[in-house]
């Protein structure tokens, strides 16, 4: 098996500290040799600034961080200014969402869609970026079918992006099923399983429920048994994700996309137990203390 793209996701912390251990992670990581690593961008354009910020620490550090951008809590305007200044960066790859449904009334601006988001960045960029979208195997919340579903990410890819990355899921045969759906629809573009490493079963749940990704009746039993024994509980979820990650591969995925959550060996002993790691470091309690509430990433960003 032919080494596959490997990814990583981060979210911009508030504070310096939290930018501080979010280095090491990054840095910790590189032994894996990512593609590049993304850096979201918040619910309502809340991390704009950030994540600028921590783009620009990443890639001074020898990382190839490279941002999301979405329409969320600007106009026009301001999605050229901050397409202008990672330009300047030399930055040489998206991810481009729509972000969060503005409020009926609260904002005049109509272009709302990733698709048209795609075609804005490639009218105004001349050294033209990749760009990545959203996909969702298990169907994106507000779609009114799966085949509708479909269609609007084929509407994404004919404007101008060259791939997709998938919400999370855990369930194999969703992201197989998909896959052969978007072949039948004529995307043949790469579209990259996104990963989410498990550590804590009451924040998985909540979140999956929020964002429409399914957790499995075995494995949420399962995680209940195990939530009062973090050690086992991760062992245990370090298991059931390597094992989804190596079907995934062995099925011809073109690579895979960590959602790191900013912690480093929750996805070290995924990549690890797919022999894609270097050599692990010693654990440090600063890179992978619990997160704290502000620091949750934000799921209606991926909404595309």
């Amino acid at each position: 098996m032919c080494k596959p793209r490997i990814s990583f996701e981060f979210f911009p912390p508030k504070t310096e500290m939290g930018r501080a251990n979010l280095l090491r992670t990054a840095q910790r990581l590189q032994c894996f040799g990512p593609a590049f690593c993304s850096v979201t961008y918040g619910a309502d354009g809340s991390t704009r600034q950030r994540t600028l910020g921590v783009v620009q620490q990443l890639r001074s550090a020898g990382v190839n961080a490279v941002p999301h951008l979405s329409w969320s809590g600007g106009d026009e305007g301001v999605v050229l200014r901050l397409l202008g200044a990672y330009q300047a960066l030399g930055v040489d790859r998206m991810v481009a969402l729509r972000g969060d449904a503005l409020p009926a009334g609260g904002e005049t601006n109509p272009v709302r869609y990733a698709e048209d988001l795609v075609r804005l960045i490639r009218a105004h960029t001349d050294a033209l970026p990749v760009l990545d979208v959203a996909a969702y195997p298990e169907v994106h919340p507000e779609a009114p079918s799966a085949a509708a579903d479909v269609r609007h990410l084929k509407r994404k890819l004919d404007a101008g992006a060259d791939g997709c990355i998938t919400q999370y899921f855990y369930n194999a045969d969703s992201y197989f099923y998909f896959r052969d759906r978007c072949a039948t629809t004529g995307i043949h573009a790469p579209i990259v399983p996104g990963v989410m490493p498990i550590t804590n079963y009451a924040n998985l749940a909540r979140f999956s429920d929020k964002v429409g990704a399914e957790l499995p009746r075995w494995m949420r039993r399962r995680l209940e048994e195990l939530s009062g024994d973090n050690d086992a509980l991760c062992a245990f979820g370090a298991e059931v994700v390597t094992a989804l990650c190596r079907r995934l591969l062995e099925q011809k995925a073109p690579g895979l996309h960590f959602y790191t959550l900013n912690k480093a060996l929750p996805t070290e002993a995924v990549a690890s137990g797919l022999g894609l790691s270097a050599r692990l470091h010693p654990r440090t309690s600063a890179v992978d203390r619990p997160l704290r509430r502000h620091e949750q990433p934000h799921q209606s960003e991926e909404q595309a």
